[in-house]
């Protein structure tokens, strides 16, 4: 023994005293100031790879450097991209999830009629002998939650019908620019010929370029109207062809066969995860079946959980936590690419 202490204990002080030298090691050792001999390493590198661009064939130069010129265009342009995409992030106006859901309406018309459905919900369970909260809820569920879920079911339906059609309007831009057409007569041929909402939305693009709205411009509105990532995409392709310049045709086809392959995946994986939203369905059907077995079975076994405010207490607190439940096995089965 040493100092009163048993090997054991010695043994333990050890590993934490070497445990905590080696954390406080790790974080110090950034931090500290690089020495002589790091930086004559970093100028030996230096200086070994300006040698070698100085021996460079001067052909060699002359092809590396409106490469290195483009490059830093196409990755300019992405950032550009990627900083006006993470701007436009973050609340949505209601009067932008109406145009995502492709209605026709002002934005007081649309809370009148959720006004309208509210006021119904409202009134309609005290009338069939609910209580007066249970109507206040329906009659703020209907007002908010309802409306707002109604336009992004719309929303989601509309962008799923514009993926759709995309390769397709893309081949078909392709085929023009390829016959000698500019890039404005293609899209405006896609907009007279494609069905909605491919058709619309390259509308909006070709009828604002007669007010002075460049194409650039004219898809990061179709952004804001149609938030996919195809759509990203393809402002990206020629918002980089407009500034770098290239071959627009084959890069447009690339993308058109991008995107079918992007909708092949989804396929795949739309198919292999049928099984598991099949037992996550099962799964929540499952306790409202079994309740209502035993009602049919023998009703007086479950009035105690209606008719006592125990058993209210009990319903809510089982309707919450399989609402996290159904929410939860909803993010682990879906797939986003």
């Amino acid at each position: 023994m040493l100092f009163g202490l048993d090997q054991v204990q010695l043994a333990f002080i050890a590993l934490v005293a070497v445990a905590t030298g080696s954390a406080v090691l790790a974080i110090a050792l950034p931090l500290l100031p690089s020495s002589g001999s790091d930086t004559r390493i970093k100028g030996l590198f230096t200086e070994r790879r300006a040698a070698t661009t100085k021996n460079q064939p001067t052909t060699g130069r002359l092809i590396d450097g409106p490469k290195d010129g483009r490059r830093k265009q196409i990755q300019e342009s992405i950032k550009q991209v990627e900083i006006r995409s993470r701007e436009r992030k973050g609340r949505v106006s209601l009067r932008l999830q109406i145009i995502r859901a492709g209605l026709d309406t002002s934005v007081a018309r649309f809370w009148l009629i959720s006004g309208t459905i509210a006021v119904l919900f409202l009134v309609l369970p005290p009338l069939l002998g609910f209580s007066w909260y249970i109507g206040m809820l329906g009659g703020i569920t209907a007002f908010l939650g309802f409306p707002r879920w109604f336009l992004s079911g719309l929303a989601k339906r509309r962008q799923k019908a514009f993926i759709e059609d995309l390769a397709d309007a893309l081949d078909v831009m392709v085929r023009g620019l390829k016959a000698g057409l500019p890039l404005s007569d293609a899209m405006r041929v896609i907009a007279a010929e494609s069905g909605p909402p491919v058709g619309p939305e390259f509308m909006e693009v070709v009828e604002g370029q007669r007010l002075g709205i460049t194409i650039d411009q004219g898809l990061e509105r179709m952004f804001e109207r149609m938030p996919l990532p195809e759509v990203s995409f393809l402002g990206i392709v020629i918002s980089i062809q407009s500034k770098a310049g290239g071959n627009l045709s084959e890069a447009l086809g690339n993308l058109s066969r991008l995107l079918r392959e992007r909708k092949k995946m989804k396929g795949k994986i739309r198919s292999l995860s049928q099984e598991a939203k099949s037992s996550a369905a099962i799964i929540g059907v499952l306790p409202f079946f079994i309740a209502g077995a035993l009602l049919f079975i023998n009703p007086s076994y479950l009035q105690p959980l209606f008719a006592s405010s125990a058993g209210h207490m009990i319903l809510a607190g089982a309707g919450f936590w399989m609402l996290c439940g159904m929410l939860i096995m909803r993010s682990m089965i879906n797939f986003d690419i």
